[in-house]
C-alpha cells in the first residue's frame, strides 16, 4: 500500500520522534476537557450567564471547523516543524492567557487554544505519514490513546489538580500548560534532528500534491465518515445524562456511564489502527463500527436503564475504533505528506460542522417527543449515513484531483 510506496522517502525515525507525537497528542484535547467539571467556578467567579458559560466549550469546535483549511494550507508553506511549534506555542500563551485575568482574556485565551489545537489536529497526521510510513497503524495508535487518556485525566481529576495547586480553576485549567511547554522542547529538538530530511521530502511530494481537494469525491466520504461519528459521540456525550436522569437514574450516578464509554475506548483505538493498516481494505471495520453504534443506540432506546452499561461499553468500543479509523484515513489515502495534512484539513473543518450542528438537532427533537426516540432515530440515521460513506472511504484508493 501507500507506506510501501512511502518507503524510500522516508524520514529515519527516533524515539524522539515518538515522544512528539505522544506529547503533541496529549495537548489536544486536555485543555477543552478539563473546562467542564470547573465551569460552574468559573462561571461564579466571573459573573457568566449560561450563554457565556457554552461559548467556553463551543469555541474551540468552532474554530476547529472554520480554521482547519487554513491550517493544511499554511503549513506547506512554513514546514512541518516549525508549523507544529507555531500551533503550539499559541496553544501555551491562550491557556495562560485563559486563567490569567477578566472576562476578555478568559475568551482570547480559549480562541487561541482552539487555534493551536487546529494546527496540532491538522498536522499531526501529517508528520506521522513522514516519519512513520511503514508504521502509520502503531503510530496512530498510539496518538488517540495518548490524546484520549490525557483527555479522560484532564476530566476526572480537574477538580482536584485546583485544590491542589490552591488556585481553584485557575489552577486547574493552567497546570496545562506543562505539557505544551514539554511538547514545544520535542518538537524543536526534532527538528534539529530531521528538519531538513523533512523539508525536502515535503518539496518533492508538493509536485505531486492534489491541487483542489474539494473536488475529490473520496475526501467528500473521509469527511463525513468524520463527521457522522463525531456528531454521535459529541451528541451522547453531551445529552446523556440528562437523557439517564429523564430515564430514572440519579444524576450522581450517570457519571460512570460516561466513564465506561471513555474507558471502553482506549484499548480498540490502540489495537485498531494496527489491525487496520495491515488490511487490503477497510469495509469491513466500517460495517463493525456502523454495527456496533447501531446496536448501542437500539439498547439505549429500547432497554433504557437495564442495557445502559452494556450500551456504554460498545458505544465506547465502535466510536474509539471509528476515531482511530478516520485519523487513519488522513494517511492511507494520501500518497504524499501534503495530501495528508489536505485531507486533515477538510475532514476537520467539514467534520466538526457536522457535529456542531448534530448536538442542538439531537437536543431539540427531544422537545417534539419527551421519551428522547425521535432524537436517537436522529442517530441512528447519522449512522446509516456514517455506513454508506465508511464503505466507500474504505475503499483501498488515492485520493485524487477529478
Amino acid at each position: 500500500m501507500n507506506s510501501n510506496m512511502q518507503k524510500s522517502n522516508a524520514v529515519p525515525w527516533s524515539w524522539l520522534s515518538v515522544m512528539v507525537v505522544i506529547l503533541v497528542s496529549t495537548n489536544l484535547r486536555s485543555p477543552i476537557t478539563a473546562v467542564g467539571p470547573v465551569l460552574g467556578q468559573i462561571s461564579n467567579s466571573l459573573a457568566l450567564d449560561s450563554f457565556q458559560s457554552s461559548l467556553l466549550t463551543a469555541i474551540p469546535l468552532f474554530m476547529f471547523a472554520t480554521c482547519s483549511i487554513a491550517v493544511s494550507k499554511f503549513s506547506h508553506f512554513q514546514g512541518m516543524h516549525r508549523f507544529l511549534s507555531f500551533g503550539l506555542i499559541i496553544l501555551a500563551l491562550g491557556v495562560i492567557a485563559r486563567v490569567w485575568g477578566d472576562l476578555g482574556s478568559l475568551f482570547v485565551g480559549s480562541v487561541m487554544i482552539g487555534l493551536g489545537i487546529c494546527v496540532g489536529n491538522v498536522v499531526a497526521p501529517g508528520y506521522i505519514k513522514i516519519c512513520f510510513p511503514n508504521h502509520i497503524g502503531l503510530m496512530t495508535g498510539i496518538f488517540a490513546v495518548a490524546m484520549n487518556l490525557t483527555a479522560a485525566f484532564a476530566s476526572g481529576f480537574s477538580l482536584r489538580i485546583g485544590e491542589w495547586t490552591g488556585l481553584g480553576w485557575r489552577g486547574s485549567l493552567g497546570l496545562w500548560v506543562l505539557l505544551a511547554v514539554l511538547a514545544i522542547i520535542a518538537v524543536f529538538f526534532d527538528q534539529l534532528d530531521k528538519s531538513k530530511d523533512v523539508a525536502a521530502i515535503q518539496k518533492q511530494q508538493s509536485q505531486t500534491a492534489v491541487g483542489h481537494i474539494f473536488r475529490s469525491r473520496l475526501a467528500w466520504y473521509i469527511s463525513i465518515f468524520m463527521g457522522t461519528q463525531s456528531l454521535v459521540y459529541y451528541s451522547l456525550i453531551s445529552w446523556l445524562p440528562k437523557v439517564l436522569v429523564d430515564y430514572g437514574m440519579a444524576s450522581k450516578d450517570t457519571g460512570w456511564s460516561l466513564f465506561l464509554i471513555q474507558i471502553a475506548m482506549i484499548p480498540v483505538m490502540f489495537v485498531g489502527p494496527i489491525i487496520a493498516h495491515r488490511m487490503k481494505d477497510q469495509r469491513l471495520m466500517a460495517v463493525v463500527v456502523a454495527a456496533g453504534m447501531l446496536g448501542s443506540i437500539v439498547i439505549f432506546f429500547s432497554f433504557k436503564l437495564e442495557g445502559i452499561y452494556v450500551a456504554a461499553v460498545l458505544l465506547g468500543l465502535s466510536n474509539g475504533l471509528s476515531f482511530s479509523l478516520s485519523i487513519l484515513f488522513f494517511s492511507l489515502r494520501a500518497k504524499t505528506t501534503a495530501n495528508a495534512i489536505k485531507i486533515s484539513g477538510m475532514a476537520q473543518s467539514v467534520g466538526y460542522l457536522i457535529a456542531a450542528f448534530g448536538l442542538p438537532i439531537f437536543g431539540k427533537l427531544h422537545e417534539f417527543d419527551s421519551s428522547w426516540n425521535y432524537s436517537f432515530y436522529f442517530l441512528a440515521g447519522s449512522i446509516i449515513l456514517l455506513l454508506i460513506t465508511g464503505i466507500k472511504a474504505a475503499e483501498s484508493k488515492f485520493v485524487e484531483e477529478s
